[in-house]
């Protein structure tokens, strides 16, 4: 069901995930994580290497889980899905937090400028 559900490219679903893609690799992945009883989980690139069509499920399995109460961590270079799917926003430069934002308030710009150390360290707009 998961590799049908995730889209998974396989001949065989006894196969091993090694042998898959590095995208369905991380569909695997992210399948056998998600299906789990959670309270928390870090999601680091959740999305990196799949199709659209997959980050699109992925995401929508994310926000199940946190709309189901389970506490989500993610870590992405993706700044749209930071956005898509966070309630907050925290900004780290040069190692520090500077920046705690709403994304619903906040623009990317602005986060990108936070990222960038251009705006106030510890100033939220």
């Amino acid at each position: 069901e998961l590799v049908k559900n995730y889209d998974v490219r396989t001949n065989d679903v006894d196969n091993l995930a090694s042998t898959l893609s590095g995208g369905n690799q991380q569909k695997v992945i992210v399948a056998r994580e998600l299906s789990r009883d959670l309270r928390l989980a870090v999601a680091s690139q959740p999305t990196r290497g799949v199709d659209v069509g997959s980050i699109e499920y992925i995401h929508s399995q994310i926000v199940k889980e946190r709309d189901a109460g389970t506490a989500v961590l993610i870590v992405s270079t993706e700044l749209d899905e930071v956005m898509a799917l966070s309630d907050r926003v925290l900004v780290m430069y040069r190692g520090k937090i500077v920046a705690e934002v709403d994304p619903k308030k906040t623009s990317a710009m602005d986060i990108g400028l936070y990222m960038a150390g251009s705006k106030p360290q510890g100033v939220a707009s």
